[in-house]
């Protein structure tokens, strides 16, 4: 089962949810940082990664002695990855997608594959939890193939649980593409529920289930709820504002940690998702 844990913006508290629900699943559990730009579930996990995993993709390696200059690699690609100067090729892998177009656009056989190194995925165990990391490598722009990747290494004995990148883009949409559940975390404040809005529309184009925790909820809360309650998506958690989890949090403890009175309401939003049987709470 895939649990993805996503939210419309930054800072709502996706990775401090993930965190929890990883924890409290136990052994039945495993947690993927899909936010590949920007991972951070390691932080607050006391190890070092036991094992790194190469992210290659193929990508256009171009023989000069059998290419005849007609330019029809360049014109293939879609985007513009390739510049042709008569037999000189200049190839810009930052924007390759390893569609493949090139080497079949070319008659001449010019065109091979070579792998190109776009990131990596690291695994490390703490504190109960299992984690595999995605990390992108600096100046790479495309987080997607990575993420792919990362996906591919899901169990299907286990539980997995997916801390997405925030927003509403491919990043976000390739995060959440085939999970059995998403978990939005969102914030009672204008923006908050503004970005919640902009991914509940992303998530029904998905058709996928969801359900709403509001994290640093106070009285203000009415905005997120009128809303989550005219969409039809179940309020299931709500975290309080506070400040000795937000002092917590800001030294590198868990949710569990900081409030350890919570855990039993993670165990039931856990179970409440793991069996199906979503209530508003």
């Amino acid at each position: 089962m895939r649990i993805a844990v996503a939210s419309g913006k930054g800072g709502t508290g996706k990775t401090t949810v993930a965190l929890a629900l990883a924890e409290v699943l136990g052994p039945r559990g495993r947690l993927l940082d899909c936010d590949v730009e920007e991972p951070n579930c390691h932080l607050f996990l006391d190890s070092v990664p036991v094992r790194s995993e190469a992210v290659e993709v193929p990508v256009p390696e171009f023989d000069p002695e059998r290419c005849i200059g007609c330019g029809a690699c360049a014109r293939s690609c879609n985007f513009h990855a390739i510049a042709a100067l008569g037999k000189r090729m200049l190839f810009f892998p930052e924007l390759c997608h390893s569609c493949g177009g090139c080497g079949l656009a070319c008659k001449a056989g010019a065109v091979t594959e070579r792998m190109h190194g776009i990131g990596r995925l690291e695994y490390r165990a703490a504190a109960g939890i299992e984690l595999v990391t995605g990390v992108m490598n600096v100046g790479h722009p495309m987080a997607v193939p990575v993420i792919r990747r990362l996906k591919e290494r899901t169990l299907s004995d286990r539980i997995d649980v997916l801390d997405c990148p925030p927003g509403t883009a491919c990043p976000m949409v390739a995060a959440v593409r085939g999970a059995d559940f998403v978990l939005l975390v969102t914030e009672p404040t204008v923006f908050g529920l503004h970005d919640l809005e902009l991914a509940c529309d992303t998530l029904e184009k998905l058709r996928l289930r969801s359900g709403v925790v509001i994290n640093r909820a106070d009285d203000n809360c009415g905005g997120v709820e009128q809303f989550c309650r005219a969409r039809g998506i179940p309020v299931l958690m709500r975290i309080p504002f506070s400040r000795r989890i937000a002092e917590g949090y800001s030294s590198g403890k868990r949710l569990t940690e900081c409030a350890p009175e919570l855990r039993k309401e993670l165990e039931a939003l856990s179970a409440l998702i793991c069996e199906g049987e979503l209530v508003e709470r």
